[in-house]
Order: structure tokens, then sequence, then C-alpha cells
């Protein structure tokens, strides 16, 4: 295969390497998690950009409008993946990260000085949903390269272990972010937060992506990038190969995607909104469970250097499978019932979103790669992602909640499926598959 020719700078020694290798992985992991944090501030300050940006006159309209430009750039990440995919392979990963990180930080500043809805009416609205675009956009570009850039920098040995500290990054963004805004809210009055207490964490995470930038500027490019059509020593797939593999990635994400946020948030949700748990005490003991899933996402990633990921990955989509109906229904208005189905639940996603860069990248060869994750992984996460909370949340209040449980049950199973094909490239090198 061509390998893209290194950066000057680039230590050619094997010590130099290896703390290249660790400096990319940190530059990748502080972004990640920065990106997680910008994301995922904006729903948790939902109530007051709703006060601030749009029209206070009606607070229900108001809200549901800021949830709605949320949904909007959620669904921008597809875009952003079909976009940027493509150009990881011509640019190279190091740039499109670094392009990514840039425009989630542009537009996380941007968010936090909008003048309210009071100073400048409809155009306040109008630039949120501009920067929140920017965000789903950027959003997208990041997970797609992301995910292969970790796994081809990694040594082969240990693929699993370093692709753990994607979803460790993932994790801890969102904790970070929902801490924030909880620090904010108990020191600053609510006229305060209204007013300008919501806009700090917004100025805090571009202010802190500058940081990130830095360390990015001096990740290494990934080797196993294919800079020209015959520059492989992989014999070339059809376009009919190429399709069937983005089918099969999309089916696997499909499985990922719903199992993870099925247990990651809708848990929670339908705990508070269908059993009426406390919404505080559903809070604590959903993070006390989300900080066990983090704390295990590195032994998952060990475990599939070892196991291989066919039977990390089986494990998760098998085990969600086969405790969808007895988790879901211990869960009652005692918090210690969320607390232990959601543990369980996130410690079998574990198995899979621990090892999940490696384990899709070691399915796809270099030249198809990004592209293919920029396709298949933004389309399954928007079809079977996006739409979890609001199917269980409103199947379960209707009282016809088996229907999510089947639907989780079928999806993992076709998932399972596709995994089986999946042939043992672990720790193979990534220009020999």
């Amino acid at each position: 295969m061509t390998i893209v020719e290194q950066n000057p700078a680039q230590p050619q020694t094997a010590p130099g390497r290896i703390r290249l290798q660790r400096k990319s992985l940190l530059a990748t992991g502080v972004g990640n998690l920065l990106e997680w944090f910008d994301w995922t501030i904006y729903t948790v300050a939902s109530v007051y950009l709703a006060g601030s940006l749009f029209n206070s006159g009606n607070p229900m309209s108001s809200l549901l409008s800021t949830l709605a430009v949320f949904a909007v750039g959620f669904l921008m990440r597809p875009i952003g993946g079909l976009v940027f995919g493509p150009l990881a392979d011509k640019w190279g990963r190091r740039k499109v990260l670094l392009t990514t990180m840039f425009l989630m930080a542009g537009a996380s500043l941007g968010i936090a000085l909008i003048p309210s809805y009071a100073s400048i009416g409809s155009w306040a609205s109008f630039l949120l949903l501009v920067a929140r675009l920017v965000q789903g956009f950027a959003h997208g570009g990041e997970a797609t390269t992301s995910y292969a850039y970790i796994a081809e920098i990694a040594p082969p040995k240990r693929r699993g272990l370093w692709s753990s500290t994607v979803f460790i990054a993932v994790g801890s963004g969102s904790l970070l972010a929902t801490f924030f805004m909880a620090l904010l809210t108990g020191v600053l009055s609510k006229t305060e937060m209204m007013e300008w207490g919501w806009r700090l964490p917004f100025a805090a995470g571009a202010l802190l992506a500058v940081a990130a930038l830095w360390l990015r500027r001096g990740m290494m490019e990934s080797e196993h990038v294919a800079t020209a059509p015959g520059g492989s020593a992989v014999t070339p797939w059809s376009p009919r190969q190429v399709f069937q593999a983005g089918v099969k990635l999309f089916l696997y994400e499909a499985g990922s995607t719903l199992t993870y946020y099925t247990w990651v948030t809708s848990a929670a949700i339908y705990a508070i909104g269908v059993k009426g748990m406390d919404p505080g005490q559903a809070f604590f003991m959903s993070v006390i469970a989300q900080v066990v899933y983090i704390a295990f996402l590195p032994v998952s990633g060990w475990i599939s250097d070892h196991w291989g990921r066919k039977a990390t990955t089986l494990i998760s989509l098998v085990g969600i499978a086969a405790t969808v109906f007895p988790l879901w229904g211990l869960m009652s208005s005692e918090p210690w019932t969320l607390l232990v189905a959601q543990t369980v639940g996130l410690l079998l996603v574990a198995f899979i979103t621990g090892s999940k860069p490696a384990a899709i990248s070691e399915q796809i060869p270099t030249r198809y790669r990004t592209r293919i994750f920029g396709v298949s992984i933004s389309l399954g996460v928007a079809v079977c992602g996006g739409t979890a909370s609001y199917l269980s949340t409103w199947l379960y209040s209707i009282g016809s909640g088996w229907i999510f449980n089947v639907y989780v049950i079928a999806v993992a199973a076709v998932s399972s499926a596709v995994v089986l094909t999946w042939k043992n490239n672990k720790g193979v090198p990534l220009d020999q598959i």
C-alpha cells in the first residue's frame, strides 16, 4: 500500500514513534471529549437557551423550538460524515480532525456570544440554528474520522485497548457537561443563569478547544492512508463489494447505536417519565451507572485484544437481547432499580463500544474505510440512535413497551448475524486487510 509521507518533524526512531503515537492518542481523546462536551451542553442548557434566544412569551413553545434546533443538529451528523469521510482519504485524517475541532469550537463560541431575543428578535433563534448546524456537521466528521484514526495509529496487538479511549472521551465529555451545568445552577440564581450564566459553559468549551487544537497540530498522520487508487497491495474491491460492506456496516451500527442509546439515555428517561422516579435521584443513579461503564471500557478493550472483536461484540449484542425484558421489567419508582438495570445494561454495552473503532476498521480496507464509515455509521446513528429515546418513552407510555423490547431484540439479532460473518483480524496490520 502506498504510504503517506510522514511529517518531517515526526520521529523515525522507535522510542520517538511511540511517544508520538501516545501524544496523538491523547490529542484525539481530548478533542473527542471537548466535542461531546460542546454537543451535550446544548441539551442540559436547553431551558435557558429557550428563555434567552426564543420568544419567552410562550415558554413551552420556546423549549420545543430549542429541542427542534437540537434535532436538526443531530440530522446534520450524517451529512458531516458523508462529506468528511472521503476528505479524510484525500486530505489525511489529521487535517480533518483539526478542521472538525475548529468548527465545533467556533460554533460553541458563537452560541456563547449570540445576543438575546430581546435584543435582536428572531435573529437570535436563527443564529442558534446556524451554529447548531455547524456543530452537527462537525460532529459527524469527527466521529467518522476518529474511529479510523485511532485504529490506524494503534499498535496492532493493543488496537482494542486504544480504541476504548474514544468512548471514554465520549462518556467523560457528556458527564463533564452535565456536572458543569449542575455546578452553575447551584452557584448562580435563576435570573443570573437566564441572563448570562448559561453562556459560560459554551465559552469555556470554546476556550478549552484552543488547547485541543494545539495538541492536534502535533498529531502524526495515519501511515495507512492510501494516496493513489493503484497504490494498495490489497486487491481493490468492486463497486458491489463496497456496497455490500456498507450495508453490513449499517446493519452492525443499527444494533450498536440502538443498544447504546437504549441504556445511556432511554433508561433514565423511562424511569422518570413512565415509572415516576424522582428526577434528582434518577440522575444520580444514572451518573453512577455511567461512571462504572466508563471505568469498564478499557477492560473490555483489553479483553477484545485477547478474545477478538467478534467475541466481545457478540457478548454485547446477544447479552442485551437476552436481558432487555427482565432489566426493563425490573425498573420501578425505586432509584436502586434504575441503578442495577442501567449498570448491567451499560456493562454489556461496553463490550461493543470498548473496541468499536478497532472492530469496524479491521473489516474494511484503508482505501474505503472512512468513506464507508461516513455513510453507514452516520445513517445508522440517524435511523436507530436518534429515535431510541422517543420510541421507548412513547411505547412504554401507551402500555406497549414490549414492542420496543422486541425491536431491540430484532435489531440486535440482525447485527449479530452480520458480526458472525466477520473475519478475525485481531492483531493483523491494517494494510494487510
